[in-house]
């Protein structure tokens, strides 16, 4: 199993940067698939994208591909979301998520284990 705490998040204008973080605890974590998802306020949590255990795959939801890149550190078990050029509608709780599978879900209804979760809000 694998613990997850997402840190991070913030306030920021339009046009700024946040580096988000998800450290795992436990020692399969190097073996899990990792994403990052996202609820913005009153909405279904989304994908927003994900990473191979290795790091050698990636995947990016379409509102965020070229403005976001996730990266992991598998012997600092920490996976990151650098997001440039934020706008408002990334504002939103962003959650990290892991997976044992090997698959790169992009649901969430496929991850089993979750993080509690970072607010971001990026103002106009």
């Amino acid at each position: 199993q694998v613990q997850l705490v997402e840190s991070g998040g913030g306030l920021v204008q339009a046009g700024g940067s946040l580096r988000l973080s998800c450290a795992a605890s436990g020692r399969t974590f190097s073996s899990y698939d990792m994403a990052w998802f996202r609820q913005p306020p009153g909405k279904e949590r989304e994908f927003v994208a994900c990473i191979s255990w290795s790091g050698g795959s990636t995947r990016y939801a379409d509102a965020v591909k070229g403005r976001f890149t996730i990266s992991r550190d598998n012997p600092k078990n920490t996976v990151y979301l650098q997001m440039n050029n934020l706008i408002p509608e990334d504002t939103a709780e962003y959650y990290c998520a892991g997976d044992p599978t090997g698959v790169m879900w992009l649901t969430p209804y496929k991850y089993d284990y979750w993080g509690q979760g970072t607010q971001v809000t990026v103002s106009s």
